[in-house]
């Protein structure tokens, strides 16, 4: 197996560290090989592109769950994957949004202080306490 990969030289390659792939291991995103008798375990060099996808899904907002699934469900199964692709686009949209409402809540706050001329009293602050 020349072309296996010790834990290290497996986390330098997908660019994670060996706490990442242990975890993974745990939660069942990638197998744990055999531990020889002597020596170490040794990883096929498809799991880097396993590692990769399970960091780029994160990127893109996927959960360990949802990472699972698409894992599990594997190439062939377009529709699937583009379905749970669609749900995790509109919970970004509704996310946005949400950001979106609360920057226009906070510049509305920062131009009611700019107009507070007498600095008596901060519209920020009471607005928190509830008293606007």
């Amino acid at each position: 197996m020349s072309d296996s990969l010790t834990i290290g030289r497996l986390a330098r390659a997908a660019g994670v560290n060996v706490e990442t792939i242990r975890y993974y291991q745990r939660v069942g995103l990638i197998e744990e090989p055999p531990r020889p008798a002597a020596g170490y375990r040794r990883y096929s060099p498809s799991t880097i592109d396993r590692i990769r996808f399970i960091k780029r899904a994160q990127e893109l907002g996927f959960s360990l769950r949802e990472i699972r699934e698409l894992l599990d469900l594997g190439e062939g199964h377009c529709a699937d994957v583009k379905a749970r692709a669609q749900a995790r686009r509109e919970h970004v949209a509704r996310q946005i949004a949400d950001l979106q409402a609360l920057q226009t809540t906070l510049d509305t706050l920062i131009q009611a202080c700019e107009q507070d001329e007498d600095g008596a009293r901060c519209p920020i602050v009471e607005s928190l306490l509830g008293k606007d």
